[in-house]
């Protein structure tokens, strides 16, 4: 008996041929065996900043949206319910220094901070600043504004989420209107 049986010879040259050829390849390659892994790695990284960073966006977005309701809820508020403002109070032009010191102007704050309190953010007096100013009166009286401006400005700085060493911003938002009460 022959061994391997007489059919099988060219299958084991086949099987040679082959394996001899695997060898030859793998030996081209070289290092760089592994360079689809890299590639992906790579490309995974870069994939995953631009989804945070969307993300981030997304969140100051939504952060200026918030406060821009809240500033224009406020100013709903002082339009309705007016301020009591001296004479001395009066002024031409409307500045963050120009503020009622009448308890309208606090309730005007109040009302905003209730109303931040529904969103994400912290709504705390010294987190989230809130300024009424009043100016611009036609008719200004010890009695009432009517038809003078109100302005309510709230400030937040921003913290991003994922840090990645990117700054805090302070985000501001303003609304204005007239007071017809």
């Amino acid at each position: 008996m022959h061994f391997p049986p007489q059919g099988f010879d060219a299958v084991y040259e086949l099987m040679g041929t082959i394996r001899r050829m695997q060898f030859a390849r793998a030996k081209s390659l070289g290092n760089s065996a592994g360079q689809a892994q890299v590639e992906f790695v790579l490309s995974i990284i870069f994939l995953l900043l631009v989804v945070i960073g969307i993300v981030e966006i997304l969140l100051l977005m939504y952060t200026y949206t918030v406060l821009a309701d809240a500033a224009k809820e406020g100013v709903r508020f002082a339009t309705v319910h007016g301020c009591n403002l001296t004479a001395a109070e009066c002024s031409g032009d409307c500045t963050p220094t120009t503020t009622c010191t009448s308890a309208n102007a606090d309730n005007v704050k109040d009302w905003v901070r209730k109303f931040l309190r529904l969103s994400f953010h912290d709504s705390s007096p010294a987190a989230m600043p809130v300024s009424v100013c009043y100016g611009d009166p036609p008719g200004c009286s010890a009695k009432s504004n009517t038809g003078g401006r109100v302005r309510v400005t709230v400030s937040y700085p921003y913290q991003p989420l994922f840090g990645l060493g990117w700054p805090t911003v302070t985000v501001r938002a303003a609304a204005e209107g007239r007071i017809f009460y």
